[in-house]
């Protein structure tokens, strides 16, 4: 029993296998005829989907009627691409997602869909929608993105998009367009032969050949010719060579042309005129003189070593003169010197910076100060005087005993004149005592006892304020100074006789005063040489003045746009003084009235804040001009708001709006010709009435 049901087992299995391969055969060997007539596009999808045995997904957009018939038998592969065919002529495309499913949507919706990114390898073929990268070597994608463009319906389903950090193109739309740009760029993707040729000069100045061939080739480009045959040429001063890239037939035009333009001179010597830009034609002779001597002193030693003393330095005279009106520099010299001497003129001749220093200068004083006195007198002589701040007593007595008046004599009773009249007092001297009085004085006079009680209480504040603001060239001086100028005696001489004595003054500069040397390092550090000085007057001695100056001076490395502080507290002064009688101004409370109490404190402080702006072009110049002008402007317009006090409707006056544009004035032709103008059209109304009268 085992036997026969392992037998009939194995029959069966032999029967299903059979049947599989059977199946399989019909399968392969479909073939397909199709034949549709005014056919609704989604039946047509639908008859396709159940004969490939395809998923197909459509797009509710897809609509139409197809007409399509094929006289010959299709297999199943043919079917497909005749399928894809059919859709492409009415603008629809397939989308084949990874599961296998397809979806048939519009052709300009497809490249946004998940359409399959094929390899190199791949071989995709037909109306497949596929998207490709393609990697360019040797040509770049930006120039040859437009070309390709020009081969696809952009409008379509079709796309060409260039990346060009990665030089890549990628490409989207059917598989034969895509195949078919991907063959175009394999042709045109090739090498050039990009080779260097680097030219040893002997007689001529690599950088005056390279400017020539520059000149040349540079009106050349403006033609129809093709980039590529546009050698690049550059010079390289050091070994006065000239290197040369590009096509080959480019470099040997080059060659040849720098080849004849390496001739040697027929004289000796040789005459260039050096117009400068930025740099003095004057400062600059000593110092090619200096760079020619040191490289005839070279040549010199080494023709004494090669051909005897005899023949060295033949020729090497140097001559090299400024002329101050063009600001440029005439050299005579054999070339070699001559090249040297241009290259160290290109060196030095070059635009230098600017420094803005902005600096802000405070100086805060703080001066107090209180007197409290009682002073005492007598008609006897006897007086407590006290001179720690207060007036004496005995000045102010004096001058009241000079103010009394003088009562007159006796009348003369035969005459009936008086003999000695009453004369006024003289208040000069209590003038002068009083005068010296602050604060509160209060007197009490009786019988033959006076006294005065001073009091007074001082409070002093100063504070100066400047924002001086420099703009200087690099390593250049620059000062800022506000204030006046003090005479002061020096010398006083005899005059003829011993009389009209003739006195010499000096003038000594006094007020806010800055003065900067700047340095620019390499990088964005600036290096200030600072002198700051505060000064002024503070008194005087015997006519001369005094003269208080607060002074800075100091070397310091900042940052670009960074703000350096200096200065601090220069002194705090306190002082107190007391002067008392003895033994009775000791006694408490009652012996305030025989002493004098003084006390006085002063307190300095100067802060300097400077900022440095290195500005090497004309824009941050010019920002930093207009934001300067723009404040003060904003100020006048402030106070003209405001108005001046009783002065209603007067106008202040203001600074116009900021302008940079410069109005060329016209030439003398154009003058001419806008008067004549001008002339013209004023005589032309004069003229039509008389030529009405006339008529």
């Amino acid at each position: 029993m085992k036997s026969v049901t392992s037998s009939r087992l194995q029959i069966s299995r032999w029967f299903g296998l059979g049947a599989i391969a059977l199946l399989s055969f019909f399968a392969t060997a479909t073939e397909y005829q199709p034949n549709f007539k005014g056919t609704d596009i989604n039946e047509f999808i639908n008859i396709v989907g159940k004969n490939l045995n395809k998923t197909i997904i459509v797009d509710p957009q897809v609509r139409g009627r197809i007409n399509v018939r094929s006289y010959e038998m299709l297999n199943e592969k043919q079917y497909y691409q005749f399928f894809l065919n059919v859709l492409e002529v009415y603008d629809f495309s397939v989308v084949e997602m990874k599961s296998g499913v397809l979806k048939v949507v519009r052709q300009k919706d497809a490249k946004t869909s998940n359409i399959p990114v094929v390899s190199d390898n791949a071989g995709a073929l037909g109306d497949e929608m596929v998207t490709r990268v393609v990697q360019v070597k040797n040509v770049s994608v930006r120039e040859l993105a437009p070309l390709l463009r020009q081969f696809v319906d952009q409008s379509g389903g079709g796309s060409v998009v260039n990346y060009d950090p990665s030089n890549v193109i990628m490409m989207t739309g059917q598989a034969e367009t895509v195949n078919r740009l991907v063959d175009i760029i394999s042709r045109v993707d090739k090498a050039g032969d990009q080779d260097l040729e680097v030219i040893k000069l002997s007689y001529a100045s690599s950088a005056e050949v390279v400017r020539i061939l520059e000149n040349i080739y540079k009106n050349q480009g403006k033609s129809e010719q093709p980039e590529f045959l546009i050698p690049k040429i550059v010079a390289d001063e050091r070994t006065n060579s000239v290197i040369v890239s590009g096509e080959r037939q480019a470099r040997e035009r080059v060659v040849a042309l720098v080849q004849r333009l390496d001739a040697e001179l027929e004289s000796q010597g040789n005459t260039r005129v050096y117009y400068l830009k930025y740099a003095k034609a004057e400062d600059l002779v000593k110092v090619l003189q200096g760079v020619s001597a040191t490289i005839a002193a070279e040549a010199q030693g080494a023709a004494t070593q090669a051909q005897g003393a005899r023949t060295a330095g033949r020729g090497r005279d140097v001559s090299i003169e400024a002329h101050a009106e063009s600001n440029s520099l005439v050299i005579t010299a054999q070339p070699d010197v001559l090249r040297s001497l241009e290259d160290v003129i290109r060196q030095v001749d070059i635009r230098r910076a600017q420094v803005l220093v902005e600096a802000i200068i405070v100086e805060v004083a703080d001066n107090s100060g209180a007197n409290l006195g009682v002073q005492w007198i007598s008609a006897q002589g006897g007086l407590t005087q006290f001179n720690n701040g207060v007036v004496p007593i005995s000045q102010i007595a004096a001058g009241a005993a000079a103010a009394r008046p003088t009562p007159g004599s006796t009348v003369d009773t035969e005459t009936g004149t008086t003999v000695n009249p009453e004369m006024p007092g003289d208040y000069t001297a209590l003038g002068e005592a009083l005068g010296g009085v602050t604060g509160m004085m209060l007197g009490v006079v009786k019988n033959d006892w006076g006294a005065i009680l001073q009091a007074v209480t001082s409070d002093s504040n100063s504070n100066i304020l400047a924002t001086p603001s420099l703009t200087t060239l690099d390593n250049q001086e620059s000062s800022f100074i506000v204030g006046e100028e003090v005479p002061i005696k020096t010398t006083t001489s005899p005059g003829s006789g011993g009389t009209n004595p003739f006195t010499t003054l000096d003038r000594i500069e006094v007020g806010i005063k800055l003065k900067v040397t700047p340095q620019i390092n390499e990088g964005n550090a600036v290096k200030l040489t600072i002198e700051q000085e505060v000064s002024g007057r503070n008194g005087d001695i015997e006519g001369n003045p005094i003269i208080a100056k607060r002074e800075i001076k100091t070397t310091v490395l900042a940052d670009n746009g960074a703000t350096v502080v200096l200065g601090g507290l220069i002194d705090e002064d306190v002082q107190q003084s007391e002067s008392k009688v003895p033994l009775l101004g000791d006694i408490p409370v009652l012996g305030a009235l025989f002493r004098s109490t003084s006390s006085t404190k002063r307190k300095r402080n100067l802060m300097i804040f400077i900022k440095p702006t290195i500005m090497r072009d004309d824009g941050l110049l010019s920002e930093v001009s207009q934001r300067k002008y723009n404040y003060v402007r904003a100020q006048q317009l402030a106070q003209g708001e405001k108005g001046i006090h009783l002065m209603p409707g007067a106008e202040t006056p203001a600074m116009p709006e900021f302008d940079e544009t410069l109005i060329i004035p016209p030439t003398f032709d154009e003058y001419l010709q806008k008067k004549e103008a001008q002339d013209k059209e004023a005589a032309t109304p004069a003229q039509q009435p008389a030529q009405q009268g006339n008529n």
